[in-house]
């Protein structure tokens, strides 16, 4: 039951800080993750994008439209298939990711304590 208890403060640290970004900068946890992710990557497909942000197709679809709408990323039809779409930011979208100072949303410390363990792992 710990654990339990455990995943719903992360959760529940995980909407606050959604919400923040959501009112600083008109972005839910899916499309910074979205932006994030092309910034990574240069050019992803939809499913790329699905099992980027662990999303089902459709979820994926609504998300990639929502951000695509707010002119943040653009579609390219593939070269070897004119079938498949690709995503990649726009200058708008590049403008507004370096835009997104996290250190200016307030993050629950819940989660501060969660992503310094992560680095310290990772560095």
């Amino acid at each position: 039951m710990e654990k339990l208890c455990q995943i719903r403060d992360i959760y529940r640290a995980i909407a606050a800080f959604e919400a923040q970004l959501e009112k600083t900068h008109n972005l839910c946890l899916n499309e910074g993750m979205l932006l994030c992710s092309l910034s990574d990557a240069g050019t992803l497909s939809s499913g790329e994008i699905a099992d980027m942000l662990g999303l089902s197709n459709s979820n994926a679809s609504k998300v990639i439209r929502s951000v695509e709408d707010k002119g943040l990323i653009k579609r390219v039809l593939g070269t070897k298939d004119k079938r498949q779409m690709y995503f990649s930011l726009t200058e708008k979208g590049k403008r507004n990711l370096s835009a997104i100072k996290c250190d200016k949303i307030e993050i629950p410390e819940l989660l501060k304590n969660i992503l310094e363990k992560e680095a310290l792992v990772t560095d």
